[in-house]
């Protein structure tokens, strides 16, 4: 199958920002809580994906949660309580680069818990996200699929362009040696973690605009009937334009021309 070109992309993720739009509109009338939460391998496309979700909605409403490595007093503290500290509130959607399921790949892969820890997180998931399902939060799980020739590949990206060589991390360098071991932990996190109450869903992800527009599709025909037409707002006519007299406006720059 041939990648998905921008200009088709953007055709088909139009309509698709409209329901997105629509969605919002839904959840602030009704009060509803919803959780998108976005994993997969280095480099699968988690942050195309969140972008192309909450691009056409309001920041106010829809937040990206993407935690850094948990400090000393949080090592300390119960294993879900930094992420409960994130959900959301009525009429809120947060997306989380990542999750809670840090615990069930980079950091058993990585050394960075026990086994008695990744064993408990395994064991203690579903009833952490059925009591979010039972206090009617809407939970959504995608895990964004790739192969390794295709994670290589936008590796190799990354290395080249001095705009994502940032997304680069010792941790991803040394993960890339450690690929059958992510397999195996995630073929493990599936079957421990994939309960009625709370479902993974997996998405191709090899080409990444294609990817986007199924995630998208997918959460949209999951959601109920969210149609809320939107209020009647009338513009009142304006008066006189404010006076800028004693302050300085700075006029568009040309563009740069080395010739």
């Amino acid at each position: 199958m041939k990648t998905l070109k921008r200009k088709k992309f953007e055709k088909l993720y139009a309509p698709l920002e409209e329901e997105l739009v629509a969605m919002a509109r839904w959840a602030a009338k009704t009060g509803a809580r919803i959780i998108i939460v976005f994993e997969g391998r280095d480099t699968a496309g988690k942050g195309g994906a969140i972008r192309a979700v909450a691009g056409p909605l309001n920041p106010r409403q829809c937040r990206t949660v993407a935690l850094t490595k948990p400090g000393e007093r949080e090592k300390s503290e119960w294993y879900f309580q930094r992420y409960a500290a994130h959900l959301p509130a009525a009429g809120e959607i947060v997306l989380f680069d990542r999750s809670w399921y840090n615990r069930a790949g980079v950091e058993k892969v990585m050394g960075y818990c026990t086994p008695e820890q990744a064993g408990a997180f395994l064991a203690q998931t579903p009833r952490f996200e059925q009591l979010l399902v039972d206090d009617g939060i809407l939970l959504f799980k995608y895990w964004l699929t790739t192969d390794q020739d295709q994670q290589e590949k936008r590796f190799a990206e990354r290395l080249d362009d001095p705009l994502k060589r940032w997304k680069l991390s010792p941790i991803d360098l040394a993960a890339r040696e450690k690929y059958d071991a992510y397999t195996l932990a995630r073929e493990e996190m599936l079957k421990a973690t994939h309960t009625g109450h709370a479902p993974w869903t997996l998405v191709d992800f090899n080409d990444q605009r294609r990817g986007r527009l199924t995630l998208i599709r997918d959460l949209l025909d999951r959601l109920p009937d969210t149609k809320v037409n939107p209020e009647e707002i009338e513009l009142a006519p304006l008066g006189h334009e404010p006076s800028v007299e004693g302050f300085t406006v700075l006029k568009p720059i040309k563009p740069y021309d080395p010739d």
